[in-house]
């Protein structure tokens, strides 16, 4: 099944802007936002692999919705929706604090902007070590769907769905049952 966002994205899969070239204004303008877009998603993986509350929140819109469930299905764990920045951010750092290590690299982002919001896919490898037993990790493959809103100069996330292609290691004992 193909969602919405992959949809949105095959619209104009052929090329990365839809500004005209020759319109220089509106060229810089659309590298501004899609610069904008991924660096909220920089944002969210670099808040997670410092430990960085401020920077982490700074990627969600006040009523964000991060759905980790596709991915945790994967490995048979069953995780609620997450609804709100605060809430997103307060589970997802006490969840890994002083117990996990994390590190994310964020590749292929193909976005689509219509207006004051966009939609984002994105591939993030995300490798999680136990501080106490780095044997013990879990390499995740993930393919993301981003939706985001325009703030001001910035854009923030308010929905995030992550999905798992491949794994290695043992995620339930990074991330429980």
């Amino acid at each position: 099944m193909t969602t919405p966002a992959v949809q949105a994205h095959h619209a104009h899969a052929h090329h990365a802007l839809t500004a005209a070239p020759g319109d220089t204004a509106a060229v810089v303008a659309e590298l501004r936002d899609r610069a904008e877009i991924t660096d909220a998603l920089y944002r969210f993986a670099l808040g997670q692999d410092l430990k960085d509350r401020a920077l982490f929140a700074s990627a969600f819109t006040e009523d964000a919705e991060l759905d980790f469930r596709p991915a945790a299905a994967r490995w048979g764990a069953e995780l609620p929706l997450m609804t709100g920045r605060d809430a997103i951010v307060t589970a997802v750092l006490a969840m890994f604090a002083g117990r996990v290590d994390t590190t994310h690299q964020v590749t292929n982002a193909r976005i689509t902007v219509t207006g004051d919001t966009a939609r984002m896919t994105a591939l993030v490898e995300a490798q999680h070590l136990l501080i106490t037993d780095p044997g013990t990790h879990a390499l995740l493959k993930n393919p993301y769907e981003v939706e985001l809103v325009r703030d001001g100069s910035r854009w923030l996330i308010s929905r995030m769905r992550i999905d798992n292609t491949w794994l290695l290691g043992d995620p339930l004992a990074i991330f429980g049952g």
